[in-house]
């Protein structure tokens, strides 16, 4: 194994880390003014997330500062390409922070302000990061200077706001079975009653989605026709969503929470398998940006190795050492945001 391959492995697991640890957050943001009927419903579940959110986004910073140093012009591509969706998503992810930060602080007035900001926070970046995965794996617009052709709306294609919806389904199914996890009382009732309903949506999308990748992005599947062994990956999250419904309804929370992050983490290597080597996908076959003809020289890749190597196990005991701390169930008369 290259380090090419190595480095497309490594961002691969940053992104789904990402995705599992802050998708759990933005689907309890976009549950908030569902589930709280009272403002102890809502001190719970901002004390559900409070003391996880803002190190479950180091993983999209170390995924971006990978990106960027193993393969430079694919990071050059995509934000430029992407600029202002981006700046969308980093709008939402600091209304987010303001809400969490600061509600506790303000008057009881701005309460209901700040109510909303959680909600639009988590909201817009849940269902950007879909919109942008859609756009990559049906393909981009790219020159001969892998610059993006196309403009801001042509990004909200059909295919593109499918996924989009796709991976915002996943994200309010994930939170919700977190909900039911740390949650007790009405809120946990809530979740559940709300939970067949998400489960049931998200499947009928996942089916349409896939049909639809098949018509618009056949190259896809290349892989798995080449290597069979790949399909265990998607059999994977068949599974897991096959089961979700049945853990849920027998109380199975952890095992729960658990399949429903391998639901996610098994979406995203499903996606990364297919489209390997290719990092960006182009209309244009030739000009797609792959793990060879975007990634920084040889030096460059093992010495970031070794850096990353150092860093990322510190990243893992960081999380870990937090989850256990704050583990368990969680109310809304516990110190806390």
């Amino acid at each position: 194994m290259d380090l090419n391959t190595i480095w497309f492995l490594l961002v691969g697991v940053l992104i789904i880390g990402y995705a599992i640890l802050d998708g759990f957050d933005l689907g309890v943001g976009i549950l908030y003014p569902f589930l709280s009927k009272s403002e102890s419903d809502k001190k719970a579940l901002i004390n559900s997330v409070g003391p996880f959110w803002d190190g479950n986004e180091v993983w999209l910073l170390t995924g971006g500062g990978a990106l960027f140093a193993a393969f430079p012009v694919v990071y050059a591509t995509v934000f430029s390409g992407f600029y202002l969706a981006m700046i969308l998503v980093v709008l939402g992810l600091i209304m987010r922070a303001v809400s969490l930060e600061y509600r506790s602080q303000a008057d009881q007035g701005w309460h209901g302000k700040m109510d909303m900001l959680f909600f639009a926070g988590s909201l817009i970046p849940a269902l950007l990061f879909g919109v942008a995965i859609g756009n990559i794996a049906k393909g981009l617009p790219l020159d001969a200077g892998y610059h993006y052709t196309g403009g801001f709306w042509a990004l909200l294609n059909p295919y593109a706001l499918l996924t989009g919806l796709l991976g915002l389904a996943a994200i309010i199914m994930h939170g919700s079975v977190y909900t039911i996890l740390k949650q007790e009382g009405s809120l946990k009732a809530g979740s559940q009653r709300l939970f067949p309903k998400v489960w049931l949506v998200f499947v009928i999308l996942y089916i349409v989605a896939a049909v639809y990748t098949y018509l618009v992005a056949p190259d896809l599947f290349s892989n798995y026709v080449n290597y069979p062994v790949l399909y265990l990956v998607p059999i994977l999250t068949a599974a897991g969503i096959a089961s979700l419904p049945q853990l849920v309804k027998r109380g199975k929370e952890g095992l729960a929470f658990l399949a429903s992050s391998v639901v996610f983490g098994s979406m995203i290597l499903t996606l990364a398998l297919g489209m390997f080597p290719n990092l960006v996908p182009a209309l244009n076959p030739d000009l797609s940006l792959t793990i060879y003809n975007a990634a920084s020289s040889p030096l460059t890749l093992k010495t970031m190795l070794i850096i990353a190597l150092t860093g990322i196990p510190i990243v893992l005991f960081y999380t870990v050492y937090v989850y256990r701390v704050f583990g368990g169930k969680v109310s809304s008369d516990q110190e806390g945001y």
